[in-house]
């Protein structure tokens, strides 16, 4: 398992990548006009994204490219709200070596200048066009779903729970902090997410619809 971004060099000479097919990775989605922004830097110029059934590869301008595995992205959300972010993306939060530490994300990521990948917590992917964001969401809940956390011992199967109902009523859980996707104010968090990806402490993670 790799925890954390990193680079991606493994390019054919179309521009798609090199998946690792003796493992079984398969090429699930292709966005070919998609921006990438790491922490809180600007976006990259856009390139293209893939997502296959064990990464997420994005590939830009002369050869430029990174990558996460998807064991390692502990949460992804759609967000359309402008005030959060003044592009609709697919947020995502990421496991790094470290953990998630919100207020160290800015400072401890770069050095001199130079971005550090694998101290890198927060990926959004930007589609060009906005209406791909909902396909471009279930294709990358798809494959994280592909990929469950290794360590859960949830009895559900691969470890997952879906639902937006019952499950949130007498369960011990441990939210990831959703904070970084941005709100308006501190008590309301559902008008910035259409949906989102929730770590539970001990099962797996678990899919939720917000009005």
């Amino acid at each position: 398992m790799v925890l954390g971004l990193y680079p991606f060099t493994d390019i054919a000479a179309d521009g798609a990548p090199r998946l690792d097919t003796v493992a079984g990775e398969e090429l699930v989605r292709v966005e070919r006009a998609a921006a990438l922004a790491l922490g809180h830097r600007a976006p990259e110029p856009p390139g293209a994204l893939f997502l296959t059934s064990r990464r997420v590869i994005w590939i830009g301008e002369g050869g430029k490219g990174y990558a996460v595995d998807f064991i390692a992205v502990s949460l992804h959300a759609v967000s359309r709200d402008l005030e959060a972010y003044p592009s609709p993306c697919i947020y995502t939060q990421i496991q790094t070596e470290g953990g998630f530490d919100e207020e160290s994300d800015e400072s401890d990521s770069e050095i001199n200048g130079e971005i550090e990948l694998s101290k890198v917590t927060e990926m959004r992917i930007i589609p060009l066009d906005p209406g791909q964001l909902d396909g471009l969401f279930e294709a990358f809940s798809h494959c994280a779903e592909l990929n469950p956390d290794p360590n859960s011992e949830c009895d559900e199967e691969n470890g997952w729970v879906h639902g937006d109902e019952d499950m949130m009523d007498g369960s011990d859980t441990e939210f990831v902090d959703v904070n970084p996707i941005g709100q308006g104010d501190d008590n309301n968090i559902t008008h910035a997410v259409v949906e989102v990806s929730i770590v539970f402490q001990y099962c797996g993670t678990f899919h939720s619809s917000f009005s």
